[in-house]
């Protein structure tokens, strides 16, 4: 595995290889969802590249900039062992200038659910996400739809720009109660994940709802109230896969997200129906 932490170095060989590449960009403090998409990256893909870098413009004042977790040396040992080929690990300096030209989430869908609860974060990710495409190049790029927002709209950015890149969602992954995992989850007390699981425990009986015949939406937000009583709630919507508002749950055209605060620490989670 090589690790680079300068563009130039990286841009050389990504433009000058003929190579698929398969790019998994990430904040670092690697669990097992970004080993997911690690290993999607190298079964599909000829040359893979895992970008690891805390972007600043994506957080607000207030948030966990400072604080988050820092792992580059395990970090190096995961994206080895996974087989990753190229480890690209830049500094702030080295991603963003003075008086950048900036790039805007879209007006509606990038404002709703966490755009509205932290305005202008999706205005961060997506400005990142386009430089790390520009540098890599990359054929495939791969996300974790716990983020459920965030792929969204960055897919909708490739569409827009006319970006020859294919994005590609996968799977949420949870450990082995059920707590979807998060870097953020090293924040938590074993008394706080204790309580942080009836985060997925409201999504597995909004899940059962559903499947038994129940598709009213403000029932099942009540039944997701009631399971995570106790709990700090930011929001509990179910909307669409292009993240509109839906009257009712559509089968194969749904996502539920939920945003809580427990203790200080903020975690999202989601089911798509």
């Amino acid at each position: 595995m090589k690790i680079i932490t300068d563009k130039q170095e990286l841009q050389n060989i990504t433009k000058n290889t003929t190579q698929t590449i398969g790019f998994v960009p990430t904040m670092g403090a690697l669990h097992e969802g970004h080993i997911s998409l690690i290993k999607k990256a190298r079964e599909e893909n000829e040359l893979v590249i895992v970008s690891i870098f805390v972007n600043p413009t994506q957080f607000l004042a207030g948030e966990d900039f400072d604080k988050y977790p820092k792992k580059d040396v395990a970090d190096k040992k995961i994206c080895e062992l996974a087989g990753v080929d190229i480890l690209f690990m830049p500094n702030i300096s080295m991603m963003y200038g003075i008086d950048e030209v900036t790039i805007k989430a879209p007006q509606t869908r990038g404002f709703i659910l966490d755009g509205f609860k932290r305005p202008g974060h999706f205005d961060g990710v997506l400005q990142i996400v386009l430089k790390l495409f520009n540098l890599v190049q990359p054929t495939n790029a791969y996300f974790g739809r716990k983020d459920a927002q965030q792929v969204i709209l960055i897919k909708q950015m490739v569409e827009n720009l006319f970006l020859p890149i294919n994005v590609i969602d996968c799977p949420l992954i949870r450990d082995n109660d059920g707590l979807a995992l998060s870097s953020r989850n090293a924040y938590l007390t074993s008394e706080e994940k204790t309580e942080a699981l009836k985060i997925s425990k409201s999504l597995q009986n909004a899940t059962k709802l559903i499947v038994a015949g129940n598709f009213d939406i403000n029932q099942i937000k009540k039944a997701m109230e009631e399971t995570m009583e106790g709990i700090d709630i930011e929001y509990i919507e179910i909307v669409s896969k292009d993240l509109n508002q839906l009257k009712i749950i559509e089968l194969k055209n749904t996502i539920i997200l939920v945003a809580v605060k427990i203790g200080t620490t903020r975690l999202i989670d989601n089911i798509w129906i």
